[in-house]
């Protein structure tokens, strides 16, 4: 691939369709003709070398694309964990590199852009060291590790040339897609979500909107004891400069963590996500393990506010009293409390205890004093919210996703995602009443298990 195509990638998501799309469906059932025949070699072995290769060409499709097509493998390396075992396992690693890696752009055109955003001077008057190996490489940006003048050390964020447009077209692309999905779901209303999410997205391409919002989480969490954000020291519109942050990133925790490691992780990351919205009054809207480590002083670093969801007066409260209807079994409130927040959109009917029973599995693990999400726990909570063959599923099919409610969602979904990686036990039920608005505890049956 060109370097011209590598900056502007244009149609990322069909193109990575094209591209990744049939090794995809046919590794497996050429695996077993192939292995019969080539060389004697078992079937077996030549299905694992397919699948290999397919999830090789997966990552340099969707990395080299960068734009919405890179976000989109970063977002089936955080779901990886509810996906069924024989599916996913193949590609575990190969998706997992996605949340931190891509193919970065050359040292050359790294110092081109530098030279642009920061002056010529930049390695004598700025940046003393500078390392020309990306540290890593994401959606629309490359990290790189370096010296401040004062002697700090630093990241470096650059963003690749083009990312916008990249970004921008393969939104286009998904809204055509999500039109004609709505149009078979009779409960959801597409085109608010979608201006929703070119509204921020797009801002995830603005690096002095990121700077101001890194700025007011590290004000917010100055001096705490389990979270640390790092302060920026300069911004342009291609470049961002932040203080470095040390420390086990979570995708090495979730790969090869003790378990006293995953109960910590787990820990520190769910209760920084539900404390935010209250301390800052804002949500990091980037859930997955690249953008968190475990500094060794035991806080949980946190990492790119290109994505965040400003909410002035916290979470909404009308999310605690759904969670109590639910768990405390009460369809009609439950119901009520919907409607009102406008998950369920005027004139259409729904059964109050086929919704209760629906939501069954998602808000059973907050009853239990301790819970430790797993990928074997998600896994089985997908496949009942996804049965068709469940009566509920066709209450599901009747919800709406109102768009104020879009990135808490997709950070919801995100961090249950990512928690099922770590795998570590959590205090659940303690967490969400004391940071989600409007749970009614008393409300709450007790612990099936106590």
């Amino acid at each position: 691939m060109s370097e011209r195509e590598r900056e502007i990638p244009g149609s990322s998501i069909a193109r990575a369709a094209r591209l990744a799309g049939l090794p995809l469906g046919h590794a497996g059932r050429a695996a077993l003709g192939v292995g019969k025949r080539v060389g004697g070699r078992p079937a077996e072995a030549v299905a694992a070398e397919l699948q290999a290769r397919t999830a090789e060409q997966l990552f340099s499709v969707l990395g080299q694309l960068k734009g919405g097509a890179m976000k989109f493998g970063q977002a089936l390396s955080v779901m990886e964990a509810a996906m069924p075992e024989e599916v996913v396992g193949p590609y575990r690693a190969t998706l997992t590199r996605l949340q931190e890696s891509g193919p970065p752009m050359g040292a050359d055109r790294v110092h081109a852009i530098l030279a642009e955003e920061l002056g010529p001077r930049w390695a004598s008057t700025k940046l003393v060291e500078f390392d020309d190996t990306p540290a890593a490489a994401a959606s629309i940006g490359q990290v790189h590790r370096g010296v401040w003048r004062d002697g700090r050390e630093v990241a470096v964020k650059i963003q690749y040339p083009g990312a916008g447009k990249a970004l921008l077209s393969d939104l286009n692309q998904i809204a055509r897609v999500a039109r004609m999905a709505g149009s078979m779901v009779p409960g959801i209303d597409v085109k608010p979500i979608m201006d929703e999410l070119r509204a921020r997205m797009s801002e995830e391409l603005d690096y002095s909107l990121e700077a101001r919002h890194q700025r007011h989480f590290a004000r917010a969490f100055a001096g705490d004891d389990d979270v640390l954000v790092p302060d920026v020291l300069v911004e342009s519109p291609q470049v961002l400069v932040t203080e470095w942050v040390e420390g086990t990133p979570l995708a090495r925790v979730i790969a090869e963590g003790t378990q006293e490691q995953r109960d910590e992780a787990a820990s520190l990351y769910l209760e920084f996500q539900l404390r935010a919205p209250t301390r800052a009054r804002l949500l990091h809207a980037d859930p997955h393990p690249g953008n968190f480590r475990v500094t060794p002083d035991g806080r949980l670093g946190v990492l790119d506010f290109g994505a965040v969801n400003r909410l002035p007066d916290g979470l909404p409260p009308e999310m605690g009293g759904i969670l109590t209807a639910a768990l405390a079994g009460d369809g009609d409130e439950l119901v009520r409390v919907l409607r009102r927040a406008g998950f369920i959109r005027p004139g259409i009917e729904i059964d109050p205890q086929g919704l209760v029973e629906y939501l069954e599995p998602l808000v059973e693990p907050i009853l239990h004093e301790e819970f430790t999400p797993n990928r074997a726990w998600l896994r089985g909570a997908a496949a009942q919210i996804q049965d068709p063959r469940r009566p509920q599923f066709l209450v599901g099919l009747k919800l709406n996703l109102p768009p104020e409610y879009l990135l808490i969602h997709r950070v919801w979904l995100g961090g249950i995602g990512v928690l099922s990686q770590v795998g570590g036990t959590v205090p659940l039920r303690e967490m969400i009443c004391a940071y989600l608005p409007g749970v009614d505890e008393s409300r709450l049956p007790p612990d099936p298990g106590a």
